[in-house]
């Protein structure tokens, strides 16, 4: 049962969460000067060691920070050349000749679910979102249309499907059998994609008017139209040539026996830092001197593109910060306590405490880790599948992204967004996958 200090503790962070809303929101205040007060305030009321206060804060910038600010850099790097060189506007224009302008949503939705399965969240969002860019001005639709459904096939197989690295660490803690987990959470994920993306995205597009002026778009976006775009193919091989990396880095005890140093060797080139450093690289390839680019010039596009993420990086480490506030003042424990005093099914249960973990520290992966962590020793005897265990573990993990969830803050800029309309897009899209998912999860589990 979950006593009086667990309970003060659950009252801060709601009341936290409550200021971050009003402050960011309705006084229009900066959000990362309001994050750190948050922040601060938070880890005092509950009562941390002062001399601890900023150090936690501190740590969770730097954890997050150390992880988002390389895929930033190196991500918009290859965006921008992708958009100076025409390469955005090559996939863009060739998605809407297959498809058919009224059918982008669903394609973007596909690329999304694709491109996400070897990478992390937000290693497939800076690859894909110059595409969203230059497909939402192509067919003169909202870029929540368009982008939308993107990034919800990338949370889908985030969260859900194998091999992606969060959902690994659910199946190794289950020992669940890895092809069935694959067929089921195929079963429920792309239908949980199709709900939360092409469809949300067209009934909640029309109740948002994003700001004209996009500084992040303004250069993922660029009049091609005097000069020969890059083939399709060459596009296509150079956004895909990272992901192939991290592939073959996931896939390196396949190829050679571990504590080798082959096998070390295509663990470094296959990490998200060394493969983004290598399509970027390539970019300036492919995308800068075949295209006619001086040295000159494409220096000055990889300095240029830099500025604006500026904000962006520094929102998604606060947000890190508020997360480890969380966790260092033991709200996070009280809210794991809350999950396994409810006497509710297993399924329920492993969806309940990682969408609670989720929603105190930020992370789907955290979640997924120690929720599966804490479920596993109970669920073993209690006859349910432990496949279908994982995927509930994910559907949670995926639940409502808010102010310490980096996701949010990178949906959040690069749309061009207010919080307000980054609540209803993005965090009831992360909602509504959740609860599908953990429906359709619940539904399997009665058939099979």
């Amino acid at each position: 049962m979950i006593n009086s200090h667990d309970v003060y503790l659950l009252t801060a962070a709601l009341a936290s969460v409550i200021a971050l809303v009003v402050l960011i929101a309705r006084l229009k205040m900066n959000p990362f000067v309001v994050l750190m007060t948050v922040s601060v305030t938070l880890a005092l009321v509950t009562r941390m060691p002062p001399q601890n206060v900023i150090k936690s804060f501190e740590s969770g910038v730097g954890a997050t920070l150390g992880h988002i600010a390389i895929i930033v850099a190196l991500g918009t790097m290859m965006g921008k050349m992708m958009a100076e060189s025409g390469g955005a506007e090559r996939i863009a224009q060739t998605l809407i000749q297959l498809f058919g302008e009224k059918r982008v949503p669903w394609a973007m939705a596909a690329v999304g679910f694709l491109v996400g399965l070897p990478v992390f969240f937000e290693v497939g969002f800076v690859l894909l979102i110059p595409i969203a860019f230059n497909v939402a001005r192509r067919t003169g639709t909202s870029l929540i249309l368009v982008g939308l459904p993107m990034v919800a096939g990338l949370s889908v197989v985030h969260g859900i499907i194998p091999p992606h690295p969060a959902a690994m660490l659910a199946v190794t803690a289950y020992n669940a059998d890895i092809g069935r987990t694959i067929f089921y959470a195929l079963l429920v994920g792309i239908p949980t994609t199709i709900i939360a993306g092409p469809l949300y995205a067209r009934l909640i597009a029309p109740r948002i008017r994003l700001d004209v002026d996009n500084p992040i778009a303004a250069q993922f976006v660029d009049d091609t139209s005097h000069r020969n775009l890059p083939s399709f193919s060459l596009t296509v091989a150079t956004i895909l040539l990272p992901i192939g990396l991290m592939l073959l880095g996931s896939w390196a005890d396949a190829f050679a026996p571990p504590q080798t140093s082959t096998n070390g060797a295509l663990h470094l080139i296959g990490s998200a830092d060394i493969a983004l450093l290598v399509g970027a690289m390539a970019s300036f390839i492919t995308f800068g001197r075949m295209r006619g680019f001086s040295r000159e010039t494409i220096l000055k596009f990889s300095e240029q593109c830099l500025a604006p993420t500026a904000s962006i990086t520094l929102l998604i480490g606060a947000g890190g910060g508020f997360g480890r506030v969380l966790q260092d003042s033991g709200t996070s424990q009280a809210i794991i306590n809350l999950a396994l005093g409810a006497h509710i099914s297993i399924l329920f249960s492993a969806w309940l405490v990682a969408a609670l973990v989720r929603l105190a520290t930020g992370s789907a992966t955290v979640a997924m880790t120690m929720a599966s962590g804490i479920v596993a020793p109970v669920a073993i005897h209690t006859g349910v599948r432990p496949e279908l265990l994982t995927i509930a573990t994910g559907a949670g993990s995926l639940i409502f992204s808010h102010f310490n969830d980096g996701g949010f803050w990178l949906v959040k800029e690069y749309f061009g967004m207010s919080v307000t309309d980054t609540l209803k897009s993005w965090s009831v899209c992360e909602t509504i996958i959740s609860v599908v998912a953990l429906m359709l999860t619940l539904a399997l589990s009665a058939v099979i």
